[in-house]
């Protein structure tokens, strides 16, 4: 890293939940800033972000607008990415996209640092930021994966409304005053709000998130398949997966099996390997009920792994339970943790 050298930033969709996430984080870290530019869709423009004491005009994004940009950080939907990406890559910043435009691209690397950091320096101008319950599980997964081998790997998702957007955490808090009162719920959003049909989420629990495929999964978990092979460099790795919304704001909760490689591996064996992996903490504790939950895990920035317990037929087969919350290391962390892996680096 050059010493002392300041970068500048630009943050397309800063008016967003995930934008203004990054914006709190790059606020507490000591991120080598030197200007940073925030842009939004034409509706959003002309309001005003306070970041550090200052207050910072948001402008409209064209493709003018990366001109003298290093890093370009985007969360502003797949339709501005992939307008946009290629235009900031051509005026010479590095894109990280945070949507699934580009997760699967050959030639994009898709990254979570703790678990395959060295894919940035195969960038070609721009970097996918993975799906953030697909985040959460290989962050836990590789400290398995490097200390025993998996083959198999079956999880099944709650995941928080916010990771539909503000809207759908208006919906949840709407339905639940309806339902407080005794007045039918009105659904107008969720699952899909491209969907032709939409149910309560209040009190409820819908088994689909994103649309339906040809194969009958959804696109969200066909995210967490296809993302999780490649994330782990791992194309014969066996995962299926399941994708439940639940009623609550934040944090998305995981139940993962996994089957190992290795011949007798004990819970302790797999309890010392999270312990010491980067960015995961061990909840673990059956005794004292000790286990993470989406409250606990909230505006936190770790991946907290607890209910770790041997499969009752299978010697290979473990149960883990995973926690982190959606907003903060399922995007606009990890986002962060990119860019400054490209600077440590010398990989811009």
């Amino acid at each position: 890293m050059t010493e002392n050298k300041l970068y500048n930033v630009a943050i397309v969709g800063a008016t967003g939940a995930v934008g203004q996430k990054i914006l709190t984080i790059l606020e507490d870290k000591d991120f080598p800033l030197n200007e940073l530019k925030l842009l939004s869709s034409k509706r959003s423009a002309g309001k005003k972000v306070s970041f550090k004491n200052k207050e910072l005009l948001v402008e409209e994004a064209v493709p003018e607008s990366f001109k003298g940009v290093d890093i370009a950080l985007f969360s502003a939907g797949g339709s501005v990415s992939k307008q946009l990406a290629p235009e900031a890559v051509k005026h010479g910043a590095v894109v990280i996209d945070n949507t699934s435009a580009y997760r699967m691209a050959e030639n994009v690397p898709l990254v979570v640092p703790e678990v395959n950091k060295e894919d940035i320096s195969n960038h070609q101008g721009i970097i996918a930021n993975p799906n953030c319950s697909t985040i959460q599980m290989v962050a836990a997964l590789k400290p398995l994966q490097d200390a025993f081998g998996i083959n198999r790997v079956i999880v099944s998702t709650y995941q928080a409304v916010s990771g539909a957007g503000a809207q759908a955490n208006q919906e949840l808090e709407k339905q639940a005053q309806q339902f407080l009162d005794g007045e039918d719920l009105t659904a107008e959003l969720l699952p899909v709000k491209g969907d032709e049909k939409h149910y309560p989420i209040a009190f409820n629990a819908l088994p689909q998130i994103d649309v339906f495929q040809d194969n009958g999964y959804t696109f969200e978990e066909m995210k967490m398949i296809n993302e999780t092979k490649k994330i782990m460099h791992a194309p014969e790795l066996s995962v299926a997966a399941t994708c439940v919304r639940l009623p609550f704001f934040t944090s998305h909760a995981e139940s993962i099996y996994v089957e190992v490689d290795k011949e007798g591996v004990k819970v302790a064996d797999l309890w010392e390997a999270l312990e010491s992996a980067e960015g995961v903490v061990l909840e673990d504790d059956p005794a004292s009920q000790t286990y993470p939950t989406p409250l606990s895990a909230a505006n936190k920035e770790s991946v907290f792994v607890g209910r770790v317990r041997k499969d009752l037929d299978n010697d290979k087969g473990f149960h883990m339970w995973v926690v982190s919350d959606n907003l903060m290391k399922g995007a606009a962390l990890n986002t962060v943790q990119i860019a400054e892996s490209l600077i440590k680096n010398n990989w811009l």
